[in-house]
C-alpha cells in the first residue's frame, strides 16, 4: 500500500500557474512521425519490455497474449482506416471506434462487455498580453481512452494535451504500473483535472481584472462598449469549459463509487478524489458564469447612466441657447414697429437680459446635477 500512498505524487506533478509556466502542455507528437501511433509499450510487472526496433500494434497484442502484461497505444487523430486495424485487433466496439475517429464528443464513461470508453476534454489556457474582445482564453483538445484487460488505447484530437510526460512519470513508479491499464485510466484523469484546476485559477485572474476595470472609478481612454465585448468574450470561453466539466463529474463519480471489473479496487478509490476536485472546478466555472452576468450587467448599467449623463448635458445647453436663439429671432423679424427698436440702449439692454438669463438657467440646471 506504501506505493498507493505515493500515487497523488506520481501522476500529479506540482501544480504551478499557467501564466508564470506557459501551461503544462507539451507538442504534439512529432512530425517525423508517419502514422498516426504516437508510441506503442508493452509493460509487464509495471516496467516497459524494450524491443530492439519499434513495436507495431499486432506485435504487441501478439506478445502481451503470449507472455502477459498489458499494451498502451497512443494515438493521435487517427484516421478511420488507421484505427480500424487495432479496433479489429482488440474487439472495441464500433460505435465507440466511431466516437473515437469522429471526435467532438462530449465527456462521458460508456462500458461494453469487456473494456471501458472514457472520453475527456482537455482545456488549454491561451497566453495573451492584453484581453481584448477578440481574445482567445482557453482551446480545447480531447482524450478518449479505451480500458481493457490487457490493453489501454489513447485517442488524441487537438493540438494540446500530449501524454507523453505523463506516461514518463508513470514508468518511473513500476509498483503504479503493475495496477495495470486502470492506473493509467486514473492517472490520466487526474492530469485532465489538474490542468482544469490551472486553466481555472488563470481565467479567475482574467475575469479579476474585468471586474476591476469595470468598477474603476474615473477610468479614461477605453472606449465605451469595449468591456462588454471583453465580458461577452469571457462568457463564451466559461462556457466551453463548462462543457468540458460539468458532463464528467458523474462518470468521475461512478468510477470511484461502483465497483468494476476492469478498475483495480486498490486504484477505484482515488477517482474519489478526482471526483472531488472535480467538483471544486465546476462550482467554480458557475461561479464565474453567475460573476460574468454580474460584471455585465453592471457594465451595462454604467453605460446607461453616462448615456443618461450625455442626454442631461445636451438638453442642458439646448435649453441655455434657446434664449438668446429666441431674442435673435424675435429682433431678426422684418417689422417697422418693434418695442425699443430705435432706442439708443436696446441692444446692450437685450444683449444683458440675454446673458443674465442664460447664466440663471446654467446655474439652476448645474445646481440640480444637470451640467
Amino acid at each position: 500500500m506504501s506505493m498507493i500512498r505515493d500515487l497523488r505524487a506520481v501522476v500529479r506533478p506540482s501544480r504551478v500557474s499557467l501564466r508564470k509556466e506557459g501551461g503544462t502542455y507539451d507538442a504534439t507528437r512529432s512530425p517525423a512521425t508517419a502514422s498516426a501511433v504516437v508510441d506503442c509499450a508493452i509493460y509487464r510487472d509495471g516496467r516497459r519490455i524494450q524491443t530492439e526496433n519499434p513495436l507495431t500494434p499486432h506485435e504487441a497484442v501478439r506478445l502481451v497474449r503470449r507472455d502477459g502484461g498489458f499494451v498502451w497505444i497512443g494515438l493521435h487523430e487517427p484516421t478511420e482506416a488507421e484505427f480500424s486495424g487495432i479496433a479489429g485487433e482488440f474487439g472495441l466496439h464500433p460505435l465507440a471506434v466511431e466516437d473515437a475517429v469522429q471526435a467532438h464528443q462530449r465527456p462521458k464513461l460508456e462500458r461494453y462487455d469487456d473494456s471501458l470508453f472514457t472520453v475527456f476534454k482537455t482545456i488549454h489556457y491561451v497566453e495573451h498580453d492584453q484581453l481584448d474582445a477578440n481574445s482567445e482564453v482557453v482551446e480545447t483538445g480531447e482524450v478518449m481512452c479505451f480500458t481493457g484487460r490487457d490493453f489501454f488505447i489513447t485517442v488524441r484530437h487537438g493540438g494540446q494535451g500530449s501524454l507523453r510526460a505523463l506516461r514518463h512519470r508513470l514508468q518511473d513508479d513500476p509498483e503504479l504500473l503493475a495496477k495495470g491499464p486502470s492506473a493509467v485510466l486514473h492517472a490520466i484523469a487526474d492530469h485532465v483535472v489538474d490542468g482544469y484546476i490551472a486553466v481555472a485559477d488563470a481565467v479567475q485572474d482574467d475575469i479579476d481584472e474585468v471586474e476591476t476595470e469595470v468598477f474603476s472609478p474615473g477610468r479614461k481612454g477605453s472606449p465605451r462598449g469595449s468591456d462588454a465585448g471583453r465580458i461577452y468574450q469571457l462568457k463564451r470561453e466559461v462556457l466551453e469549459f463548462k462543457r468540458a466539466v460539468s458532463p464528467l463529474l458523474r462518470p468521475m463519480q461512478l468510477l470511484s463509487e461502483r465497483p468494476m471489473r476492469l478498475i483495480d479496487p486498490d486504484i477505484q478509490k482515488y477517482f474519489r478524489d478526482v471526483a472531488d476536485h472535480l467538483a471544486r472546478v465546476q462550482e467554480q466555472v458557475l461561479g464565474f458564469d453567475e460573476l460574468l452576468n454580474s460584471i455585465l450587467q453592471a457594465n451595462l448599467a454604467q453605460a446607461s447612466v453616462a448615456q443618461n449623463e450625455d442626454m442631461r448635458k445636451i438638453t442642458s445647453w439646448a435649453a441655455i441657447i434657446a434664449v438668446p436663439t429666441m431674442v435673435c429671432g424675435v429682433y431678426g423679424m422684418n417689422f417697422d414697429h418693434m418695442p425699443e427698436l430705435h432706442w439708443r440702449y436696446g441692444y446692450p439692454v437685450i444683449m444683458g437680459i440675454t446673458v443674465v438669463i442664460c447664466l440663471g438657467i446654467h446655474r439652476t440646471l448645474k445646481r440640480n446635477g444637470w451640467l
